[in-house]
């Protein structure tokens, strides 16, 4: 009999979702898997849970939320034996959508059962947090500095899941048309080994191809398979950029845009620019005041401000995915990986 731990956030999506959880439990203890329900009611509660369930025997850990929820568990996961499945309860469900995974709970426990495990690299950033501390996470969708992080810092988890995301794009679109855009220094590297510097308004490092809803593929060749990072770099100050952008995402099509560079990348370093007194904004005094941050966000959560570093590290979770059989009922082809069954 196999073992599986259920870690649930009660806060995430709409609420009133029990009878789906109930139902999602009894198709996976109807296929023999001893299973445990766990509540989770803060970030640092599901990556602690997480990491004590692996611990303890659990071959799989489903994560039952959103994204937040999903990269809080993976947090706990990385280094232990246990694999992530994803139970999807939230609101945009980026990852769940990548996996080709039903967004109906039961539906996606049937397919985790009949699904398969693969090993992943992740996305690791280090950055300061909110209280000036350093610290790292892991991530799977995308990290984010400067104009996307800002909209985190100024949207509500309530407000999301009150309104939905079509509340969240709205109040999202007011912030983003009045948002001062803060200038950061980047310096990367490329696949090829070439170490370069710009001087950006938007940094987005992405890490799956397909984010559901209205923005489906953000940036073309970003995959879960790569060993690097497909980055957004915005350049420019132009909202009209950044709408053409956005505007291609929406309807399907690439075009070059003045000031915008997708880029491959091992490595991305960003800081605030010098001020004119030698010093920068990164420090314990006046200049770490909250309008000179500028702010780091992953997987949807807003985490802390600059200066960052993102990497990637290889081999690093192990992830249930949809078996070819429930993967080619979608819509949206994925690329194929290698694959080792469910323990």
């Amino acid at each position: 009999m196999r073992k599986a731990t259920i870690l649930f956030n009660p806060n995430s999506g709409r609420r009133g979702r029990d009878a789906e959880l109930n139902h999602a439990i009894d198709i996976i203890q109807s296929a023999g898997i001893h299973t445990d329900l766990v509540i989770c009611h803060s970030s640092p509660e599901a990556s602690d849970k997480a990491r004590v369930a692996a611990e303890a025997g659990s071959e799989i850990v489903f994560a039952c939320g959103g994204d937040g929820t999903i990269s809080d568990v993976i947090q706990g996961l990385v280094g232990t034996g246990a694999a992530l499945a994803v139970l999807p309860f939230g609101t945009a469900n980026a990852l769940a959508h990548d996996l080709s995974l039903p967004l109906h709970p039961g539906a996606a426990a049937q397919a985790a059962i009949e699904g398969r495990v693969r090993r992943i690299p992740l996305g690791l950033v280090e950055y300061m947090d909110l209280n000036g501390k350093r610290a790292a996470r892991y991530f799977t969708v995308a990290a984010g500095v400067g104009v996307d992080a800002h909209l985190f810092y100024a949207l509500t988890a309530e407000l999301k899941s009150r309104s939905g995301m079509a509340g969240y794009y709205i109040k999202a679109w007011h912030l983003w048309a009045t948002h001062k855009m803060r200038r950061f220094e980047v310096e990367y590297l490329t696949h090829d080994g070439a170490r370069k510097h710009a001087l950006l308004t938007e940094l987005l490092a992405v890490r799956i191809r397909y984010f559901g809803n209205i923005l489906r593929e953000l940036v073309p060749e970003a995959s879960l398979e790569r060993n690097d990072l497909r980055a957004v770099m915005c350049r420019t100050a132009s909202r009209h950029a950044y709408l053409r952008y956005v505007a291609g995402v929406l309807l399907g099509r690439r075009w070059e845009i003045t000031g915008i560079d997708l880029v491959s990348c091992s490595e991305i370093v960003c800081r605030l620019p010098k001020k004119s007194d030698g010093s920068d904004s990164n420090g314990s005094s006046v200049e770490s005041a909250i309008e000179d941050r500028v702010y780091v966000e992953a997987d949807g959560e807003l985490i802390g401000r600059l200066p960052a570093r993102m990497t990637m590290v290889p081999d690093a979770l192990s992830l249930v995915v949809p078996s070819t059989s429930v993967t080619q009922k979608s819509t949206v082809q994925r690329s194929s990986a290698q694959e080792s069954a469910v323990p």
